[in-house]
């Protein structure tokens, strides 16, 4: 094989793994000459090209791989790659996403009623580490409320001894704040089933509105509804981050 195949079968791979088709659709591409440089010079034959500086078709490339991507999930979309009744997270997303190896997916969910922050990465060591219950990384939701607030759900949630119905074990104490009677912020440390509407069932309450406002010290920030951004690495440690330290916990 000549060294100009070689390279080409590299390229070929690599960009098959960012969803655009199988290794013989993007060396059929990269034969059309529809993959090129920044400058416009088309590529077949480079030994090295920095993903920035990579065109297909004169379009930039989707998120390398490795990226973490933070989501501002809407009401109505499902965290799935695929649903028979609603829209998923992906349609937000460039459509290639969902064909990468290894595909970008949620850590962790959201379900279809609740809107707010949603991490994906195709790192499957960090999915883990953000999902891992050992890990106790916190999230913070904003819930609206049908009743009023008794005012000793407070100690409830903090308690420790609190068991969702259906569930075995009790839950890890959780931080309520109460912002008036029908609205409040929530922190819990585990990602259990519907956790938090669960958690006010218990109290003989139902949540009306349910939004992530956080993971970890990370939050929206100005991020709009339905809008996706790649991370940084400083944002990515902003996920570990419970006092505005740079340490993880």
């Amino acid at each position: 094989m000549t060294p100009e195949k070689k390279n080409q079968r590299k390229l070929a791979k690599y960009l098959a793994n960012l969803g655009h088709g199988s290794r013989a659709d993007v060396e059929r591409m990269l034969a059309s000459g529809l993959v090129t440089r920044s400058d416009g010079s088309r590529l077949d034959d480079s030994d090295h090209i920095e993903h920035e500086d990579i065109l297909v078709d004169g379009k930039p490339l989707d998120p390398r791989q490795g990226a973490v991507l933070m989501l501002h999930k809407p009401v109505g979309y499902v965290s799935s790659t695929t649903d028979e009744t609603n829209p998923t997270v992906y349609d937000l997303l460039p459509p290639r996403l969902r064909h990468r190896s290894p595909i970008v997916a949620p850590a962790g969910r959201l379900d279809v009623d609740t809107s707010g922050l949603l991490i994906l990465t195709d790192d499957g060591d960090l999915n883990h580490r953000i999902t891992s219950p050992r890990k106790h990384l916190p999230r913070t939701y904003e819930v609206k409320l049908h009743s009023d607030l008794q005012g000793d759900e407070i100690a409830l949630f903090a308690s420790g001894t609190m068991t969702l119905k259906g569930d075995d074990t009790v839950l890890a104490p959780a931080l309520l704040e109460i912002i008036n009677a029908r609205h409040a912020r929530v922190i819990i440390t585990e990602g259990r089933y519907h956790q938090v509407r669960r958690m006010f069932a218990v109290a003989g309450n139902h949540v009306e509105s349910l939004h992530r406002i956080a993971i970890g010290n990370l939050t929206l920030g100005d991020l709009s509804s339905g809008e996706w951004q790649v991370l940084t690495a400083e944002e990515i440690q902003r996920l570990w981050r419970r006092d505005g330290t740079s340490q993880e916990s």
